[in-house]
């Protein structure tokens, strides 16, 4: 998780930066600033507009934490709040590290369990105040975000949590492996048939097998793409998103995009790349060549750049199974993979 830290005081730096250690140790990337010269120090990045920070907090960071007071941090982020399954997880701790306060994505952003790992760091009490923990009842949005699958639904998330609130039935489908016993409340097989609300696990976007299916996808797939030198990012997002389309994999369960390292430093691509948030990964010829599977070859690829095929060897190069095989327009080619998928309902058990 990519956190950022802010803190008001020399006192509010320390803890800030305890915490960044001990976040980091659990392999976090944690940035700490200060805001005003006064807080600034070697491993305290300086601050000047709280406002500035806060905004690009919300598009370059998964998590916020605030080391102050609750009213700061709602003001600060209060212009830039949108959607629950788009926000950063927010959190706020005193700098007598008393409490530690999830302020917003509780589940989905992660901040409960952010505000619990904060807690633990430093002897704090986390304050979960989201319906379901504090009446026991299971969190589909947060078993979600623990087994990495991206919520397709906003309003069925609602629905969902509603129905187990009021102490009725939600029906499961899942076309993956899915280890552990159902939670209360939640029934699967020939029951769910008659469920009106329930949850679906899937890469296919299109199955709703309830009249109010909360679809939750896996995020496993890898996007490989090859292209000539100097190809627009309007060009490579065409393809990708026909391939999308063609698959009907939704774009959030893209993990990374994968290329070969001559591509590394292509424009189009990497602008392509921020543009959607995604991580690319770049691999040598050899590392693609030594990937297992039957892929299309081409010897003026091979010529080219030192290996027969970049898009489908680069997307199945961390382990993956080709989903789509190569497709190709305007100097691009495109193909999609995916790692087989695992979600799990045994206690403590996260999909890596």
């Amino acid at each position: 998780m990519r956190v950022h830290a802010i803190a008001f005081s020399a006192k509010g730096c320390e803890l800030a930066c305890s915490l960044a250690d001990a976040l980091g140790r659990a392999g976090d990337a944690v940035r700490v600033f200060g805001l005003g010269a006064h807080v600034a120090a070697s491993h305290v990045e300086p601050c000047d507009s709280l406002r500035a920070w806060a905004e690009r907090g919300f598009t370059q960071a998964d998590a916020l934490l605030f080391v102050g007071a609750c009213g700061i941090a709602v003001r600060a982020i209060a212009p830039f709040v949108r959607d629950k399954l788009r926000d950063p997880a927010v959190v706020c701790v005193d700098e007598a590290a008393t409490f530690a306060v999830p302020l917003l994505s509780g589940h989905v952003g992660g901040a409960n369990e952010l505000a619990r790992r904060v807690a633990r760091a430093c002897g704090a009490q986390a304050v979960v105040t989201t319906a379901t923990d504090v009446s026991g009842v299971f969190s589909f949005d947060d078993w979600a975000m623990r087994q990495n699958l991206a919520v397709l639904d906003r309003e069925e998330a609602k629905e969902v949590s509603a129905t187990l609130l009021d102490g009725g039935r939600v029906g499961f489908a899942c076309d993956v492996v899915c280890v552990g016993e159902l939670p209360v409340g939640v029934v699967g097989g020939e029951a769910a048939t008659s469920c009106a609300v329930g949850v679906c696990v899937s890469l296919d976007e299109r199955r709703r097998p309830f009249a109010r299916t909360l679809r939750l996808a896996p995020r496993v797939v890898v996007v490989g793409v090859g292209c000539r030198r100097g190809t627009a990012a309007s060009s490579i997002a065409h393809l990708v998103d026909a391939c999308l389309d063609e698959t009907h994999v939704a774009p959030q369960t893209v993990c990374g995009l994968a290329t070969i390292d001559v591509k590394a430093d292509e424009p189009g691509l990497l602008e392509f790349a921020q543009r959607r948030g995604w991580e690319l990964r770049c691999h040598s010829a050899e590392e693609l060549a030594a990937v297992p599977g039957e892929f299309c070859s081409s010897e003026f690829v091979r010529r080219a750049v030192g290996v027969d095929n970049v898009c489908e060897r680069a997307s199945c190069a961390t382990g993956g199974r080709l989903l789509l095989g190569k497709r190709s327009a305007s100097g691009v080619t495109v193909a999609l993979a995916a790692r087989e998928p695992r979600v799990s309902f045994a206690e403590g058990e996260v999909e890596p």
